[in-house]
């Protein structure tokens, strides 16, 4: 047996040239397969405990753009989130309160229609970040007409969490308020895991104070934005039904407990997401806010707001359009142009305050004909 070991450990090239040094009997040909035999299973069963032993990997939503999977019929998978008895899920941490009643403590409730802008930004940022709208009132957000469109902007806001800056926050924020008028603030808890309520609530208010406007953005504050190409691409796109940005096709969802976007089983059941845009930066027709809202009583509200909003999506029977290659960046590419900035719509930053070194060398690259 131990010779016959040994000839299995050694290159097939020499198990060749070795083969012949043992004496061919009926024997030595059994004891051979034996060998081979138990190879095999050793290797199987070791194959098999590793597969079942090994953590699962998780990657983040935001990082992936490669179609991962092809899409599928809706017959090809498990039933959506939204067919699930709403039993089942009610005290699950997974899935926000909405539909629910949320009001504006502050509002700009004629500016959107007076100003009968083709664009309107809509930037969700935390009540406390005062120095993220300043930047943003000072860079991308100032400008108000491009290409002869008129662009408006307005910071989405919730409650603070923190109570013991609660009173002197609503202070400082109603006065920033009444000198900007570009703040929307709502009675729900401003959080990570509210993201899909705030997104919700943003959609609600644009369907009810917006009639005369095309296109509105969802954009994050941490994000370079070029309006210039956002509206130059604008002006070619559709007008109904639209949806773009960095879309998402066949992605995986995460059931790694650890991971920042973990959905079980239990909560939604099918192994891919919808088609959908990432919540950094999308745009959209001004006749999908209703729509969305309208289909939100049928689907169940996960955390996750990019993905909520292409469930509602997929709930219409609307598909996302994919924009033109390269203008909506998640990450500043290492290796990047001269022209970079004047030559894509979005791109993620590191934070806020980046912005604004970033917004001198966008125009620095303007004015020298890029």
């Amino acid at each position: 047996m131990a010779l016959c070991c040994e000839i299995l450990l050694v290159p097939s090239k020499m198990l060749e040239n070795s083969l012949p040094k043992c004496k061919k009997t009926p024997w030595t040909r059994a004891r051979r397969w034996v060998c081979f035999l138990m190879l095999f299973l050793v290797m199987g069963t070791s194959a098999l405990i590793f597969y079942n032993s090994s953590p699962q990997v998780s990657w983040p939503l935001n990082v992936w753009t490669i179609k991962l999977l092809p899409n599928q019929s809706h017959n090809n998978v498990t039933p959506s989130v939204s067919s699930i008895p709403p039993a089942d899920l009610s005290q699950s941490e997974y899935f926000v309160p909405y539909p629910h009643q949320y009001h504006f403590i502050l509002d700009e409730p004629n500016k959107c229609q007076q100003e009968s802008p083709f664009l309107v930004l809509m930037i969700p940022v935390a009540p406390h970040n005062r120095e993220a709208r300043d930047i943003i009132r000072s860079t991308w957000g100032k400008e108000i007409r491009v290409l002869g469109q008129v662009i408006s902007h307005y910071f989405l806001l919730g409650l603070s969490k923190e109570e013991h800056e609660k009173k002197p926050l609503e202070e400082e924020i109603l006065k920033e308020s009444q000198r900007h008028h570009d703040i929307l603030q709502s009675d729900f808890l401003d959080s990570y895991r509210n993201l899909t309520i705030k997104t919700m609530v943003m959609f609600e208010w644009l369907s009810s104070h917006c009639p005369n406007t095309s296109y509105a953005m969802k954009v994050d504050s941490d994000m370079f934005l070029n309006i210039h190409n956002l509206v130059n691409m604008l002006l070619k796109a559709p007008r109904h039904l639209y949806m773009t940005g960095q879309v998402l096709r066949g992605v995986y969802v995460l059931r790694d407990s650890t991971s920042k976007w973990f959905l079980p089983v239990s909560a939604f059941p099918e192994s891919t997401y919808p088609s959908y845009a990432l919540g950094m930066g999308y745009v959209f027709s001004l006749d999908l806010p209703k729509k969305i809202v309208e289909a939100s009583a049928h689907v169940k509200a996960v955390y996750i707001e990019d993905v909520y909003v292409g469930l509602c999506m997929r709930h219409l029977g609307l598909s996302l359009t994919d924009p033109p290659h390269g203008l909506f960046i998640a990450t500043i590419p290492f290796f990047r142009g001269s022209c970079y900035w004047t030559s894509v719509i979005t791109t993620l930053l590191e934070n806020s305050n980046q912005l604004a070194n970033v917004w001198i060398t966008y125009q620095t690259q303007t004015q020298s004909g890029c």
